[in-house]
């Protein structure tokens, strides 16, 4: 259950630092939001990602890993819609409830690139630090 909790809130710091990061990523709401959006989050890599992981397996091979880029904007695409149809506050470059365009994309993009460094150098941090 610790370990559950933990994962939580690695995931809400770095949604935090993307937050703050990418100028297209936005978050309105209170902390239990956050902890429900970075629960979801939690839940989309955990059970989502294997999946889609496995199915483009060929293309990950083909492309030399680059695809990994576009399974991780669309999980990033797919919080923020799931955040809008929860009313958690967590919209990228004004959508959804806006326009799709190239500027959500990439505010994906760098979300991605964000939550993917910061969840590593804090899972990192965690496994280096000894246990009190």
């Amino acid at each position: 259950m610790a370990d559950i909790l933990i994962r939580i809130v690695i995931n809400a710091l770095a949604l935090v630092a993307a937050v703050r990061l990418v100028p297209g990523a936005a978050f309105e709401g209170d902390v239990l939001q956050l902890a429900v959006v970075a629960a979801l989050f939690g839940i989309i890599n955990s059970y989502l990602r294997p999946i889609v992981k496995l199915l483009s397996l060929p293309l990950t091979l083909l492309t030399f890993g680059l695809v990994g880029f576009v399974i991780n904007t669309a999980l990033v695409l797919l919080l923020a819609f799931l955040s809008s149809q929860f009313e958690l506050g967590f919209t990228l470059a004004g959508w959804p409830g806006g326009t799709f365009d190239p500027d959500v994309v990439v505010a994906a993009l760098l979300t991605s690139v964000v939550v993917s460094v910061v969840s590593a150098a804090l899972a990192f941090v965690r496994l280096v630090v000894p246990r009190v």
